[in-house]
């Protein structure tokens, strides 16, 4: 199961990415949350284990782990905030944060930044993507491997899942992918992106809850698009 999971995740990234594209993004991916953790429930009742509560608290989702989760995601979310707006002002010192900053993507979004920053990332990528990787495949992973191994599994097929928005990216930015800028970024957006996948394992883990990684995955990508926005002008 835990590599079904994995495999269909990552073929997904791929189909929704380079297939349908924007359409209905946050609905969409709302929809497969759902699925995601019906289909871990009806999973736990095939297996004898029909507890709505118990299959809830695998994932993190349990009420007895919110109040841990915003603790721990609250001050996630600060820190990381304050990472970014530090990066922001050193942007022409540091290099590789100036370029970051210049991603094109950003433009796409400034007519909306407000909605993408506050809706579409929260709802349609952080919670469809901490529910499916330190949710629903971390749990599974788990009941067949070492805490380890499970965390391995998660955090790699997350970095696979970033290909595909990878080779959006570069399109986007006027880069061939077959390049070797192009390969070497989107090896580097698999090794970032999977050593960002253990990190929010540990937030999961260690806070006994998923709202944890949730929100400092928000911090991450919402005043990461807000940074490079006010960066480039355009808010």
């Amino acid at each position: 199961m835990t590599w079904t999971i994995a495999g269909s995740l990552v073929t997904w990234s791929l189909v929704a990415n380079l297939l349908i594209g924007k359409r209905a993004y946050t609905g969409r991916n709302l929809l497969l949350t759902a699925l995601l953790l019906v289909g871990w429930w009806r999973y736990r009742v095939a297996t004898g284990r029909p507890e709505l509560g118990d299959a809830l608290e695998e994932v993190g989702l349990a009420p007895r782990q919110l109040a841990r989760g915003l603790a721990w995601g609250g001050g996630a979310f600060v820190l990381i905030a304050g990472a970014i707006g530090v990066g922001v002002l050193l942007a022409d010192v540091i290099a590789p944060v100036g370029r970051l900053l210049e991603d094109q993507r950003a433009a796409g979004f400034a007519d909306d930044v407000w909605f993408v920053a506050l809706v579409r990332i929260p709802l349609g990528t952080a919670v469809f993507e901490e529910v499916a990787f330190r949710g629903v495949l971390l749990a599974a992973a788990l009941r067949w491997l070492s805490r380890w191994r499970a965390v391995a599994v998660s955090s790699i097929a997350f970095g696979l899942w970033h290909i595909a928005p990878t080779i959006v990216a570069l399109r986007i930015n006027e880069v061939v992918v077959a390049s070797p800028g192009g390969l070497i970024a989107i090896g580097g957006a698999v090794v970032v992106t999977t050593i960002a996948g253990y990190a929010f394992c540990w937030l999961r883990l260690a806070s006994d809850s998923l709202v944890a990684p949730i929100l400092a995955h928000i911090g991450t990508n919402s005043v990461g698009l807000l940074a490079a926005v006010v960066a480039q002008g355009l808010l």
